[in-house]
């Protein structure tokens, strides 16, 4: 199951991105937001990432107007890795290099079909380990030094 989440900013295009993973027959938990009231990122950002931390997601997508913000939020959490994409390699590469777990991507800087494609890539590729584990293992041990 995917969780997602956006910010009025990214709102239009979860959506679409919600049908998109529909029509592929993945199961999607939305968590909102629900209309175009200003609401505050890091608050659906933190949610998305708890459930993906804590194994009740098995990915996330996160959407706000840059997807910077987001990013920064979810990153806070420990065991996520959240990864910006603007285009469809980055999108690759957070899955085979970066093992993300979270992809996020920003409502006002792609259109609908460009996220689709992002979104594809990464739910399509695969981690590909050996030297980008122990890279993995290297932000495992930030993570502990600092998150006490």
């Amino acid at each position: 199951m995917i969780v997602i989440g956006s910010d009025h900013g990214g709102l239009d295009l979860k959506q679409a991105l919600t049908r998109y993973l529909a029509d592929r027959a993945i199961k999607v938990s939305d968590i909102g937001t629900d209309n175009g009231d200003s609401v505050d990122y890091p608050r659906f950002g933190l949610k998305v990432a708890e459930m993906v931390a804590s194994g009740s997601a098995d990915r996330g997508i996160l959407v706000c107007g840059t997807g910077i913000g987001m990013s920064i939020a979810a990153n806070k959490v420990p065991g996520i890795r959240a990864a910006l994409a603007t285009d469809v390699f980055m999108g690759r590469m957070a899955k085979e290099h970066n093992n993300a777990n979270i992809l996020v991507l920003g409502g006002r800087v792609l259109d609908e079909q460009e996220a689709c494609d992002i979104v594809g890539v990464w739910l399509d590729a695969t981690f590909e380990g050996g030297r980008h584990q122990g890279r993995l293992d290297q932000i495992a041990e930030i993570e502990k030094k600092y998150c006490k």
